[in-house]
């Protein structure tokens, strides 16, 4: 490790695979390839599982001086980065949040939510808690899984959706409400299971006929539900 807690790709890569070797809390760490060939690292039980979340913190990328691509724990002065998390902000049944105090964002992105939520019918402080609760407002945030900026979305969602840069905030958000507006109409405009869908996916919803068993899907639900609460009041 260099000073400045920075990482080569290299070391980064070691690191990692020393970290994937050994046990950690509530389980071993697992490897898994998803369907659409994503790969996960998670230490979730198979039951549990959505989004990785072997590790609650965050990592930036970017590239340095020279050129070389380094990572680091700590946001990079001065420097174009993205940000790698483990799991949704709000996904972490441990997480020690106090979601009923913790502070809101209501200024940022504030035309793009209005103009997203009027075309597509949705409660601005909906949306607004969602993206709170995905990325904790980061436009540049970017789960393993790949999914991308303020509403997380995944490469093919993101497509289907008609979303050409999912790391633009307007498209971004206007492509997170659209499906969000899906999921609503989906589930007959039942808040808690539309945000279930979005985070766990409709089939899981329609399988388990309700929010999904999983701890995860579950703190999520419960969070986006305060947060959406809390944005409301104006």
């Amino acid at each position: 490790m260099t000073s400045g807690n920075l990482l080569s790709t290299s070391l980064l890569t070691t690191l990692l695979l020393v970290f994937l070797s050994q046990p950690v809390a509530g389980g071993s760490v697992q490897r898994i390839v998803h369907p659409d060939g994503t790969v996960e690292y998670t230490n979730v039980k198979n039951s549990e599982q959505r989004r990785a979340s072997s590790k609650n913190e965050v990592v930036y990328r970017y590239r340095d001086e020279n050129g070389v691509v380094a990572y680091s724990s700590n946001q990079p002065a001065g420097a174009d980065f993205d940000v790698i998390r483990f799991h949704c902000y709000a996904c972490d049944p441990n997480s020690k949040v106090n979601w009923r105090t913790t502070p809101l964002y209501r200024e940022p992105y504030r035309d793009e939510i209005q103009a997203a939520a009027r075309q597509f019918q949705i409660d601005p402080a909906l949306v607004r808690a969602v993206i709170h609760a995905e990325s904790a407002f980061n436009a540049r945030a970017i789960s393993p899984k790949g999914a991308q900026g303020l509403m997380q979305l995944m490469p093919a969602t993101a497509r289907d959706l008609a979303v050409s840069n999912a790391m633009n905030a307007a498209e971004n958000i206007h492509g997170g409400v659209n499906y969000l507006a899906q999921m609503l109409k989906r589930f007959g405009g039942d808040t808690r299971l539309a945000t279930a869908a979005y985070n766990a996916g409709p089939g899981a919803v329609g399988r388990h006929g309700g929010i999904p068993p999983y701890a995860e899907t579950r703190a999520y639900v419960e969070r986006v539900g305060i947060l959406h609460e809390r944005y409301a009041r104006n």
